[in-house]
């Protein structure tokens, strides 16, 4: 019996891995998608007790797999306790804010576009 290796990180799998994983998934549900649609067709055939509730047993089952699987496929992997608890750090951390100041701490900038003016009108307006 082979053992386990242990896992002594905590890195997320690799990206070939998840995308691995999604498809397994989504190719399993769809070969059950696929049995479903033969089910029904040999249900037909036969005529069991009770074909109508088999067959809307099997459409549900041919109309809501594609659904999900996709929904499947497409999600990312669950966040591990970890990454959690990384995120709710990141929330309950107080945001920085600016601070408030009076106008009179304030020191306004003037652009002056009056090309035209001299230099000593300049050190007058400045005065």
């Amino acid at each position: 019996m082979k053992k386990q290796p242990v896992l002594i990180t905590d890195a997320a799998r690799s990206q070939d891995e998840q995308f691995h994983s999604r498809q397994v998934r989504y190719v399993t549900m769809m070969g059950l998608r696929a049995v479903c649609l033969v089910v029904g067709a040999i249900l037909i055939s036969v005529h069991p007790p009770l074909l109508a509730l088999w067959l809307i047993l099997c459409v549900v089952g041919m109309v809501s797999l594609p659904w999900m699987a996709v929904l499947i496929a497409n999600d990312r992997p669950a966040r591990s306790k970890a990454e959690r608890a990384a995120a709710a750090a990141e929330r309950e951390k107080p945001q920085p804010s600016l601070t408030q100041h009076t106008d009179e701490q304030v020191e306004y900038l003037t652009i002056d576009v009056d090309w035209a003016t001299t230099e000593a009108e300049r050190e007058r307006k400045q005065h």
